[in-house]
């Protein structure tokens, strides 16, 4: 499995932070302007669906955890040809939350058992850019 580990500090509050990776509204904002649906609770399902170019792409998975403010984990199925909807095809997320002194260390954890995509080029160093966004939002946009 391929484990993919990025670490942001965000000079806010856990619970801030928090607020971010959940409310759908602000996730629109630093997640490629996904569209979030789920209720939270373990064991149901989350989507995030997007439009890009005129088409809508879609990744579904469950909700594993949600211990708020500190850990959230989910499952995810992003669709691409040649990978089949199977549980062996989904990946998952994890984010943890440690706060110290008005500084949150958000630990983004992604687990990948899936095939390597033939095109490497392909969402190899997306994380950083969506925790920088988050980073801005958090810290710049929310009051």
């Amino acid at each position: 499995m391929n484990t993919k580990d990025s670490v942001v500090r965000i000079l806010a509050p856990a619970g801030k932070v928090w607020r971010a990776l959940t409310v759908p509204e602000l996730v629109k904002q630093w997640q490629y302007g996904s569209d979030l649906q789920t209720t939270w609770e373990p064991g149901t399902s989350i989507v995030f669906r997007n439009e890009w170019n005129g088409q809508v792409f879609e990744q579904k998975g469950t909700v594993i955890e949600f211990m708020p403010p500190s850990r959230l984990k989910y499952s995810l199925f992003f669709p691409r040809p040649g990978v089949q909807d199977i549980p062996e095809n989904y990946f998952f997320m994890t984010y943890e939350l440690t706060e110290s002194g008005g500084l949150t260390s958000l630990l983004f954890r992604q687990e990948d058992p899936r095939p390597a995509q033939p095109d490497a080029s392909s969402g190899g160093d997306d994380g950083p850019d969506v925790l920088s966004d988050l980073k801005k939002l958090v810290e710049e946009k929310m009051p």
